[in-house]
């Protein structure tokens, strides 16, 4: 098993060549063929009020983002071209979440950058992007944070096991990464000891671990209790002392509802964090 179709969202934001340096690698690695897409969201303006507006406004807005797609386009295929990659570029108009989530229909794994307020007035750029991709491409996704480098990952990978399917599929998606991997730490956090439904079983953590083992992975098994702190933060802290370079979870175990009232791990994981993240839902 192997990545074969890699899908990477580009725009027009500084961090976005640390997000394609990472693609690149990846590509190679898994002799996979890039693909790279732009999307650009145009201002959609009422009749009765453009109808008031200089034209000249709405062309120059065309003129500058024809001159971003050109500027990401010359820069993704620099990069394809120095790792001698099977690539392709795509563009697209529309919203940039529904637009990517319809070509990740053809793709193995879809790479986005964590969402930045700083930089959202970039071409290509919009908010919530991860989420809307975890929650509807109907593939994994590699979030990967707007600050730091990560060319490489997946040297020392943390898994967040909670026992239900969205980790699951998580660590099934990121098999061709585990197998790779020169350590693996598989980290459940509070777990309920022979609980009624018996997802966690004897020993929280040892049954995954026997999966992986049998795909030749090398794990270690963490049961944290930490009930004065939020299980994000314990995966944060966990992700940092195993020196890890990418985090595996799954995505949105509670409704979005819940999670955007109540607070949830995915929502705070995505805000903070500080090593790529592959999610799965």
């Amino acid at each position: 098993m192997s990545y074969k179709t890699l899908l990477v969202v580009l725009d027009d934001s500084k961090e976005c060549a640390g997000r394609m340096a990472l693609a690149a690698n990846l590509a190679s690695r898994m002799q996979a063929h890039l693909v790279g897409l732009f999307v650009i969201t145009l201002p959609k303006v009422p009749a009765f009020i453009e109808g008031q507006l200089n034209p000249e406004i709405f062309a120059q807005q065309r003129r500058d983002g024809a001159a971003a797609v050109e500027r990401v386009r010359a820069r993704f295929e620099s990069v394809g071209s120095k790792n001698g990659l099977s690539m392709e570029w795509r563009y697209a108009e529309g919203q940039v979440g529904e637009r990517v989530n319809l070509h990740a229909l053809y793709a193995d794994l879809v790479i986005v950058g964590q969402s930045n307020d700083d930089t959202l007035g970039a071409y290509g750029t919009a908010a919530g992007v991860p989420e809307q991709v975890a929650l509807g491409a109907g593939r994994a996704t590699l979030v990967v944070p707007y600050a730091g480098h990560f060319e490489t990952i997946g040297t020392r990978v943390v898994v967040a096991w909670d026992a239900r399917r969205e980790a699951a599929r998580a660590v099934n998606e990121a098999m061709p990464l585990l197998k790779e991997a020169d350590h693996v730490a598989v980290v459940s956090i509070n777990p309920k000891s022979g609980d009624a439904e018996g997802k966690h079983g004897e020993v929280a953590g040892a049954d995954l671990a026997l999966l992986l083992a049998r795909h030749g992975v090398t794990v270690q098994t963490h049961r944290i209790v930490a009930k004065s702190i939020a299980p994000a933060d314990v995966l944060l802290n966990q992700v940092a002392d195993e020196a890890a370079d990418l985090l595996v979870m799954g995505a949105y175990g509670h409704s979005r509802l819940r999670e955007t009232i109540l607070g949830g791990v995915t929502r705070h994981i995505l805000a903070h964090m500080t090593v790529p993240v592959l999610l799965a839902h």
